[in-house]
């Protein structure tokens, strides 16, 4: 993968107050551009031997291939579930000015 490419990264939270401290925590270590927190899903699914059924909240995360991993390491180290869902899918194109916004932003950063 093109280290310049970007990435969204879609992790769900327990809640909307885990879903800010995370993506704050994130955006402010410059990992992600932007975050964007959705609403509130039903989200079921099978959880040592049982069916469970569990409000969440989608948080998707801007960011850049060559800092993704950074950005896995913090989002599993902080997040609240003992196993949380990290997805990353590669940008193939998009708007260039937001693009070129979002490396910035995080290039700029120190990556751990």
């Amino acid at each position: 993968m093109d280290t310049k490419s970007l990435v969204l990264v879609h992790t769900s939270c327990s809640d909307r107050a885990e879903a800010e401290r995370l993506a704050r925590d994130l955006v402010e270590s410059r990992l992600a551009a932007c975050a964007s927190i959705g609403a509130e899903m039903t989200s079921i699914y099978p959880w040592q031997g049982r069916i469970e059924r569990e409000q969440e909240v989608a948080l998707t995360l801007k960011t850049t291939s060559a800092a993704f991993g950074a950005l896995r390491r913090r989002l599993i180290d902080r997040h609240g579930y003992d196993v949380p869902e990290v997805l990353a899918t590669t940008v193939i194109d998009g708007n260039h000015e937001y693009m070129d916004w979002v490396r910035e932003w995080v290039t700029a950063g120190k990556q751990e």
